[in-house]
Parts: structure tokens; C-alpha cells; sequence
């Protein structure tokens, strides 16, 4: 390779999968620096992309957002000769660009973009003809206002250094201002867009087409050489010279200034171009041109002062004091006047809420005013009622199931009367039972749980305030055991549940009449009461029933009737001493099992598969341990009768 092609190759075309659909907009251009001693021509190249900074991802682009660094620019001689692979780009700086609309009568807008600047330094022989350095990308943004199907439209951009038959050691002129532009629909535009030029050359401005450029949508970037005549496929009426329509139409003129008045709202890609002139031959240096993303929003918004009718300053505390909310509709930068009604006025320029304080009680009319002294004001007023420190609380007596619990207000009005109270005491049912009014009321829960209590107060100033309270109705759940056969002599533990004290009555033969599981040593029938109690006062009771017979025996009924008249309808023996069942069994004439269980509280309901069983003598066998430990074996007959 010849020593003069000092181009830091790092390798041909790169692939990146991820598309940049974001970039919205850029340019590339030169700078010449110095000749070298062999020479050739050294160059600053500068690229700039732009992309929006409020991007999101689309429902048909993907969700890259961020600028690829580097990226591939390509060099090819006048003839369109690639000079070298592609050289790479890398970024150097990158910086915010926002912008919003600043008007106390339009709605605020917001644009947000950020750019990032690409530069490097090329050495070059200078030659005729010049070289073209571009850079060419697929895609552009999405639903673009002006170009017909953007997200697969790309970009090229370009810029051509000139031969030795111009000015090879030009600057060239370029786009200073990296800035974001509010533009509202149906409103003047007046903005200076001029370019730079180093060498002080003579500029002329106009509106040019955008370029098409890049491969699909999947290539990091294209090479094709020049020339670069392909543009984007504009939605008609749109074109290069008319990229955004209105009356008149948006336009640049010989200084460089933006004017027109954009009718629609959208996204719009304009290309403006710039062509340099040598001043003291007349001579066409060259052409420079840079895509830009310009949004037109609708900024149009009714200016509306918001300030409730009535105003209640019923806050606990007896607070003069009152926050004033402000709810209206208005530009970034208007201005809201307050006359508070009380011989005092402010002016303050945002919504924020704040605090005003009164000499006193009583009513005050308040005025505001949206944009004092200009076209765009509103007002509206709106009554201060200002009779602080209603304080709510009620008492609580009383926690049980099933007794009146009292409830009793201990509310507080410092600068009025509370003229009615409503109680709501969360009962369920019939919704009169759960309402009281007054200032003590009570009420009979007749289960436990969690009842959430309100008390709303009335006062003869309007205001309301409610407190609400959640209380727990405790109750017990008293249980004795279940009545129990004992045989003579036989010890037994009670065992009592369902809260937390427990007594039981009368105490005879039990080894503490006040603990939850005493022992039993007692030879005749005797019926327990038990009380129980918790520690927040509540009480039940509960019964149980032993009887003693003699034993350990088991007794057996000779005969029962399954007829269903609910006497005597199951066969059943009763155990006297008896502590484990191992079987009971029952068969018929034939020695077929009919009946099996080990549960003496189960018996036969004289049935066999499903089946009444028919009238007859039955075979039955029984087997357990009494409370001795000796094994106890029985046999007998059981007749069925109908």
C-alpha cells in the first residue's frame, strides 16, 4: 500500500444486527488542517447524528437506543473509485438538546434529542475531481408525516472535498447549531438555521430533498459509491422545497432563517442545503446539506382558571391557615394573581400548592386570575369557609359477644357546634341495625371478630369530618368434653377448651375445680358446669355428664328395630371401663361378616351393602382392654325385628 494512504484502516464494513432507527437526523462535513512534507493533505472529518432522546420502542422498529460507536464512513474518488476500506469513526463528544415551548398562553411542549459527534483525521493525495466522504444508514423513524413508508427509508450523508482543479484546502461550511425546535401547528416559524463557514466564503440556502441511502434494515450501513441522487419517497404533496405544506409554506431564505407556518401536526424530515462560493472569483466551491427531524405539535390549549366554589378548612387543628389548591389549565409560563378576600393579594407563577393565613374565622370570597394583563386570562372565584379544628374520637366500653358495648363520642369543635352525629357500627344484616345517632350509643354483637366502627359529625358550619376505628368483640368457646360412661373406680382427666380460665362446679371429686384439665376420682353420676373465661372479661359455659355403672363390663342389647321411628334403630353396645376396641363384628346364620367397626359410638344401622338386612337372629363378637388392661372378649346374639 502506498505510504501516502495513511487511513486507519481497522477493517472493511462492520455488521450490526440492531438497526438504529432512532437516528432522526445529521451531517458530515470537512476541515482541511495542514499539508504534510510529502504532500498530501491532512482533514478533520466530522459527523453528526442525531436521534430522539425520548425514543420508545415501536411496533415496527426495533428497541435500540443508543448511538453505535463506531461507525463506517467510506472515501471514494470523483469517479466513484473506493480510495481504501471503510475507515471508522468513533464518538468524541455527546450533549442534550432540549427545547420547551415557553408561552403563558399555549400548552406546554417539549422536545427532547441528544447528538452525538463522530471526528477523525484523514491524510489524502490531493487529485482532480476531489474525494467524497459518506456515511449511509438504514433507517429512519417511524410514521414520518413526509416520507412514505420512513422505517425503511435510510440516510445518506455526504460531503465532497475538492481537487486540485477548485480548493483543495477549503473548510468547509457546515451547521453550528445542535439544537431541538418547538414548533407548534398553525403558528408562525421564525428560526435562524445559518451555517458556519471558516473561510469566510459566500453562502447561499435552500430546502433540498433528502437522501435515501443504507441497505436493509438489518445492515449497519451501506457503500455505495457517488453520485448520491437517490431520494426519499415523499408523501405527496411533499417534496424536497416543500417538506412540511401551510400558507405560506415553510421555507429558508438567503440568511438562513427557517419561516413558514406548519398546519399539521407530526414528524417531519427536512433537508436544508447550503452552497459555498469563493468571494472573489464567484466560483462554486461546493454544496452542503444536513437532514434535521422537526415534531409540530398542537399547542393550542383553552386557558382556564380552577379554584373549587367552596372551599372547607375544617382540619383538625385550629389552623387559620388554609392550603390553596390550583387546578387550572395554563401555558409553561403563566402567571396566577390571588386576591384572597381578606384585603391581601399575591402573584406567583407556578401551581404549586400554598399556605394562606387568615386573621380569622369566617367566609372569604377568593378571586384567581390565569395571566393578569394579557389576551389569554381566565378567572374565577370561589367562597373560603374557614372554621377549623373539628377533631373527631369516640371511647370504647366494653369487648364481649353478647353484651352491650357502649360507644361515646369525645369529639371536639374549637370554632363551631357539632350538630349531629351518625354512627356506623359495622354490623351485619339489616343495615338499620348497624346505624345509631347521638352522642352515646350501644350495641349487642352477636358474634366475634373485627367490626370496623365510623362516627360521622355534622356541624353547624358544614363541615363533616369521620372517624373510624376498627374493634375487636372477643368471645369463648366453652367446651367440657362429651358426656361419658365410667365404671366404678375408674379415674379420668378432664379436658376443658376455648379460652383462658376455667372453673368448674361443684367441685367434688376433682383434683382442682380451676385449672383446664383436672383428674376425676368419683363412684357416682355427677353433672359438671364448666364456667370459661378470657382476660378481657368474656364468659360461657358449658356441661358434661358422667355416669358410672359397674364394670369394666360392656352391655349388649339383645334385640333393635331399624325402622326409622328413632327408637332403637341401631344395634349398639355401651362400654363401662372400656379404654381400646380393637373389633366388633357382626355376622349373619351362614358366617358371612356383615357389619366390622372399632368405633363403639358407631353402630349397626341394620342395613348390608346398602341393602336393609332381613329379619333374623345375627351373629355379633366384640374384643378390647378396660381400663386395667386386661383384654375382654364377647360374644352373643342380636335379633332383628321390624
Amino acid at each position: 500500500m502506498h505510504r501516502s494512504v495513511i487511513l486507519a484502516i481497522c477493517c472493511s464494513l462492520i455488521h450490526v444486527t440492531a438497526a438504529a432507527y432512532h437516528i432522526i437526523g445529521g451531517e458530515i462535513y470537512y476541515a482541511f488542517i495542514a499539508m504534510n512534507p510529502d504532500g498530501y493533505y491532512r482533514y478533520e472529518i466530522t459527523l453528526k447524528l442525531y436521534r430522539n432522546a425520548e425514543f420508545t420502542c415501536g411496533d415496527i422498529q426495533g428497541c435500540l437506543d443508543h448511538f453505535e460507536d463506531p461507525v463506517p464512513v467510506n472515501i471514494y474518488t470523483s469517479g466513484g473509485s473506493r480510495v481504501s476500506d471503510a475507515r471508522l469513526l468513533f464518538i468524541k463528544e455527546r450533549h442534550p438538546l432540549r427545547d420547551t415551548l415557553r408561552n403563558p398562553c399555549l400548552a406546554p411542549r417539549s422536545q427532547n434529542l441528544e447528538v452525538a459527534i463522530y471526528r477523525d483525521t484523514i491524510t489524502l493525495r490531493p487529485i482532480l475531481g476531489g474525494y467524497y466522504v459518506a456515511y449511509q444508514r438504514c433507517c429512519r423513524g417511524e410514521k414520518l408525516a413526509n416520507i412514505n413508508d420512513s422505517e425503511h427509508e435510510g440516510s445518506t450523508f455526504y460531503c465532497i472535498i475538492p481537487g486540485t482543479e477548485s480548493r483543495p484546502t477549503n473548510k468547509s461550511a457546515y451547521f453550528a447549531k445542535d439544537v431541538a425546535i418547538v414548533i407548534c401547528a398553525n403558528l408562525p416559524l421564525h428560526y435562524d438555521y445559518s451555517a458556519t463557514d471558516p473561510d469566510g466564503d459566500s453562502l447561499v440556502y435552500s430546502l433540498c430533498n433528502a437522501l435515501t441511502g443504507g441497505a436493509n434494515r438489518n445492515e449497519a450501513a451501506s457503500a455505495n459509491p457517488p453520485p448520491y441522487d437517490n431520494i426519499v419517497n415523499y408523501k405527496p404533496p411533499y417534496s424536497g422545497s416543500n417538506p412540511m405544506g401551510g400558507t405560506p409554506q415553510v421555507s429558508i431564505d438567503n440568511h438562513g432563517f427557517l419561516t413558514g407556518v406548519p398546519p399539521r401536526e407530526g414528524q417531519y424530515v427536512v433537508s436544508v442545503c447550503v452552497t459555498e462560493f469563493d468571494r472573489h472569483t464567484g466560483k462554486m466551491i461546493g454544496t452542503h446539506h444536513k437532514d434535521i427531524l422537526l415534531t409540530v405539535f398542537n399547542c393550542n390549549t383553552k386557558i382556564t382558571a380552577g379554584f373549587p366554589p367552596t372551599l372547607q378548612n375544617c382540619v383538625p387543628e385550629p389552623d387559620l391557615s388554609v392550603l390553596m389548591p390550583n387546578t387550572s389549565n395554563a401555558g409553561y409560563t403563566s402567571t396566577y394573581y390571588w386576591d384572597f378576600g381578606d384585603g391581601t393579594d399575591t402573584v406567583v407563577t407556578d401551581k404549586t400548592l400554598f399556605r394562606h393565613l387568615y386573621p380569622d374565622t369566617g367566609k372569604y370570597v377568593v378571586k384567581l386570575v390565569v395571566n393578569r394583563g394579557l389576551t389569554c386570562t381566565d378567572s374565577t372565584t370561589g367562597i373560603v369557609s374557614n372554621y377549623p379544628g373539628l377533631k373527631g374520637d369516640f371511647d370504647v366500653n366494653g369487648f364481649c359477644k353478647g353484651d352491650r358495648i357502649q360507644f361515646d363520642d369525645k369529639s371536639s369543635y374549637t370554632y363551631g357546634h357539632i350538630t349531629e352525629r351518625r354512627w356506623e357500627l359495622g354490623s351485619n344484616g339489616d343495615s338499620s341495625i348497624s346505624r345509631a345517632y347521638g352522642e352515646h350509643v350501644s350495641h349487642t354483637y352477636e358474634h366475634g371478630g373485627v367490626y370496623t366502627v365510623s362516627l360521622v359529625l355534622y356541624t353547624d358550619h358544614s363541615c363533616v369530618a369521620t372517624v373510624t376505628k376498627d374493634i375487636t368483640v372477643y368471645e369463648v368457646f366453652p367446651f367440657a368434653g362429651n358426656d361419658t360412661i365410667l365404671a366404678k373406680g375408674q379415674a379420668l382427666t378432664l379436658h376443658a377448651s376455648g379460652g383462658e380460665f376455667f372453673a368448674w362446679a361443684p367441685p367434688d371429686g376433682l383434683s382442682n375445680p380451676n385449672i383446664a384439665d383436672p383428674e376425676l376420682k368419683w363412684n357416682e353420676d355427677i353433672t359438671y358446669i364448666l364456667r370459661v373465661s378470657n382476660s378481657q372479661g368474656c364468659v360461657g359455659y358449658d356441661t358434661i355428664s358422667i355416669k358410672y355403672y359397674t364394670g369394666p363390663e360392656i352391655y349388649v342389647p339383645n334385640a333393635f328395630t331399624p325402622n326409622g321411628d328413632g327408637r332403637n334403630d341401631q344395634f349398639r353396645f355401651i362400654p363401662v371401663g372400656i379404654t381400646e376396641y380393637k373389633f366388633f363384628r357382626i355376622f349373619n346364620r351362614w358366617g358371612q361378616e356383615i357389619y366390622s367397626s372399632t368405633d363403639f359410638h358407631q353402630g349397626w344401622d341394620g342395613t348390608y351393602k346398602g341393602q336393609p338386612a332381613p329379619i333374623d337372629t345375627y351373629i355379633w363378637i366384640l374384643e378390647g382392654k378396660d381400663f386395667t388392661g386386661k383384654t375382654i372378649l364377647k360374644k352373643g346374639t342380636v335379633t332383628l325385628v321390624k
